[in-house]
């Protein structure tokens, strides 16, 4: 599937300030960058960096006092994999890729050695395998309440679950942090996604099941085959769309991502399993 995605973000900067952006559609076998600007105003100096095993792609500014915008301009092409969800099976630890282990701890905001008990009793004893982890969305989904302005930037599954509020960060923490308390491995993804009103940055997870990465979306609010990475971590604090070290004020967002292939009419929701690691990955593979 085809899409024209992209961002602007203009800010007003009251002293100098060093902004590290990651959102940039990641490098992936599974999407062909057909076209791709980003444009600052004004024109700074930028350093560019790529993670080698994750393929993150984060921006180096340092921003002068005034105004500062980015604008992000990218066309691609997303090949998704689809597979039945009942044919997939948890990865037993013990057949774990070392790589893949870092997403079994606990992280920043991924608190799964608090959240051990209840994940065991809620979810234990449930057949393994995707339909556990579709579960755990469907569990998140009813019993948190989606709502802007409940939790903040600092904000840790454990917290959530306390609140039984947050928005789709807090989904994908909690999401991330029952999967790692009960031995399967998880991590946090951003992305753009097709069909979230309004659009906007987007927070899904990752499940390792049967040595593939699997999509999840506790929101249940955009198409998980339309989902196109912008990066991928342990926990948000890694892939933040914008970190400034300095004295800012964000002006404005916009954020956008629509089909480009033609399409006219909306597609049903997929039921299917989906992984954007094509072809078939290899251990550790992003």
């Amino acid at each position: 599937m085809r899409y024209t995605l992209g961002c602007t973000l203009s800010y007003n900067i009251l002293s100098d300030t060093t902004f590290i952006f990651n959102l940039e559609v990641a490098k992936l076998k599974s999407v062909e960058i057909l076209s791709e600007s980003l444009v600052l105003t004004p024109d700074l100096k930028r350093e560019v960096y790529i993670t080698p095993d994750l393929q993150n792609r984060y921006l180096g500014v340092n921003v002068p006092m005034g105004q500062f915008t980015l604008e992000y301009n990218a066309e691609v092409d997303l090949t998704v994999h689809r597979a039945d969800p009942a044919t997939i099976n948890e990865t037993p630890v013990s057949a774990l890729p070392l790589d893949i282990l870092p997403f079994l701890l606990p992280s920043r905001f991924v608190s799964s050695d608090r959240l051990a008990p209840f994940a065991l009793a809620e979810f234990g004893a449930l057949p393994k395998g995707h339909q556990r982890v579709n579960a755990i969305c469907n569990w998140i989904h009813d019993h948190i309440t989606y709502q802007p302005g409940a939790s903040d930037g600092e904000t840790t599954a454990d917290e959530s679950l306390l609140k039984r509020a947050g928005v789709c960060r807090d989904f994908a923490h909690l999401g991330t942090a029952f999967c790692r308390a009960l031995g399967i491995p998880a991590r946090f993804v951003s992305c753009y996604a097709h069909g979230l009103v309004p659009s906007d940055f987007h927070a899904v997870f990752e499940a390792y099941l049967d040595g593939r990465w699997w999509l999840f979306d506790a929101t249940r609010q955009a198409d998980l085959d339309g989902l196109v990475r912008i990066g991928v971590g342990r926990d948000a604090a890694e892939i933040a769309f914008s970190t400034p070290y300095g004295n800012m004020q964000p002006v404005n967002q916009q954020i956008r991502i629509q089909r480009s292939d033609g399409s006219g009419s909306p597609m049903p929701r997929t039921v299917d399993a989906i992984s954007t690691e094509v072809p078939a990955p290899h251990a550790g593979a992003a």
